[in-house]
């Protein structure tokens, strides 16, 4: 098992679950994060960090096109191991639906 960033992550990225997690399995996007599914050991301390309740547990119905999601971008992304600040608009865009469609970039963030 594995946790998964899902959609409402996007254009929100906030960022308190990369600093507690203790093996840095979080991989940084323009404006989202991902778990890197074959690091991330399931402890679970990221999902209760996370203000937007993004992180899932794979074992949750419906998450197969997240899971492969998590797993693509990590390869290409860049790892972040610190805390920064959410993005701008976070608040805003908080609980919007739909994210993936109209506002996923797969463009890579900064990293460390």
């Amino acid at each position: 098992m594995t946790y998964v960033v899902t959609d409402n992550c996007i254009r929100c990225k906030y960022t308190d679950c990369v600093e507690v997690c203790p093996v840095d399995c979080f991989y940084e996007g323009e404006n989202m994060l991902v778990i890197h599914p074959d690091e991330c050991i399931d402890c679970g301390v990221c999902e209760p960090e996370c203000p937007a309740e993004a992180i899932k547990p794979d074992t949750e119905p419906g998450l197969e096109d997240w899971i492969k999601l998590n797993g693509d971008y990590a390869k290409t992304w860049p790892n972040l191991t610190t805390r920064r600040d959410p993005l701008p608009e976070a608040k805003e865009f908080d609980g919007v639906p739909d994210k993936l469609k109209e506002h996923f970039s797969p463009e890579p963030g900064q990293g460390d």
